[in-house]
């Protein structure tokens, strides 16, 4: 039996549930995801692996008019990601219309390049406003293939994975079998923290956020993690940290059990919370935290 392998890039607008679908293509949760937009800042590579064949999903941040340095490499990084890739799935909400940031990255991709387009949220949408949606993008790009689905329910998805196996050239295996992620533990514990600040905080804080884990030791019968979270101003640490710390609290009771299930046991979790002004516009602080352009 012949080995198929290859590599498929997941892109769209921010907060068109991009991270959602790989988590229900993965078969659990790995990539955080959030109702707030720009929530993936990295270009996150996760891996599926079946008997005779192995894809190498790339997680993209959302192609956006970028504000600051952070939102420029983060725009970056999902560009650089079309030429490396088999498959493209262009992944869009049932709006009924294309906007101008859907054309903007309908006009990075070649005619010839393998683009899918995935309608997702199906769920939420009526049959006739699905219709136009398709009608709308089918006018604008010649796609290879179009899948309507919904990330939360699954319909949908099955349909897209098959099409995807029958659409992969042979090719080695690049992971192990066991691998579903290429990113360190240290990654995917400072992800689990920024989920919960975007899940608990509001309006420009939640995007104005880092986690740095510093620390990450085996104590036997625990795990202790110490994790820093950065913020611009003042304020927002005020905001991070809560009524007399509530907020950081519920930050960290929620994060550490996420960690509980991703190490198989016991985390004591400390969180600081520290200022780095205007961070997210230093070239030294993106690359502090992560962010720096990555290597073609």
């Amino acid at each position: 039996m012949t080995y198929h392998s290859g590599f498929v890039a997941v892109v769209g607008r921010p907060n068109v549930g991009k991270s959602t679908l790989l988590n229900r293509v993965l078969g659990e949760k790995i990539l955080i995801v959030s109702d707030k937009p720009q929530t993936t800042r990295n270009k996150i590579r996760c891996i599926f692996t079946e008997d005779n064949l192995q894809v190498v999903f790339l997680d993209t941040p959302g192609i956006h008019k970028p504000q600051h340095k952070l939102g420029e490499q983060l725009v970056q990084s999902a560009v650089s990601s079309l030429a490396e890739v088999d498959q493209a799935w262009f992944v869009v909400e049932p709006s009924g219309s294309v906007g101008t940031g859907d054309l903007h990255i309908l006009e990075l991709f070649p005619e010839q390049a393998h683009m899918v387009l995935v309608v997702n949220k199906a769920d939420t949408a009526s049959p006739a406003e699905i219709t136009r949606t398709l009608d709308a993008y089918l006018s604008k790009y010649r796609f290879k293939a179009v899948f309507v689905v919904s990330a939360i329910t699954g319909q949908g998805v099955d349909d897209l994975l098959a099409y995807m196996r029958l659409n992969l050239p042979e090719g080695p295996q690049y992971y192990p079998n066991d691998m579903i992620i290429d990113q360190p533990e240290r990654f995917v514990a400072a992800e689990m923290v920024r989920e919960k600040i975007l899940e608990l905080t509001r309006d420009e804080v939640p995007h104005s956020t880092a986690v740095v884990i510093e620390t990450m030791a085996d104590k036997g019968s625990f795990v202790h993690v110490l994790a820093n979270i950065y913020v611009e101003r003042e304020s927002q640490k005020g905001i991070v940290i809560g009524k007399q710390g509530a907020l950081l609290k519920a930050i960290g009771i929620a994060a550490r059990r996420d960690m509980e299930a991703l190490l198989g046991g016991q985390v004591h979790l400390e969180l600081w919370v520290k200022v780095r002004k205007g961070w997210r516009n230093k070239v030294l602080d993106l690359k502090r935290f992560g962010y720096e352009k990555e290597r073609r």
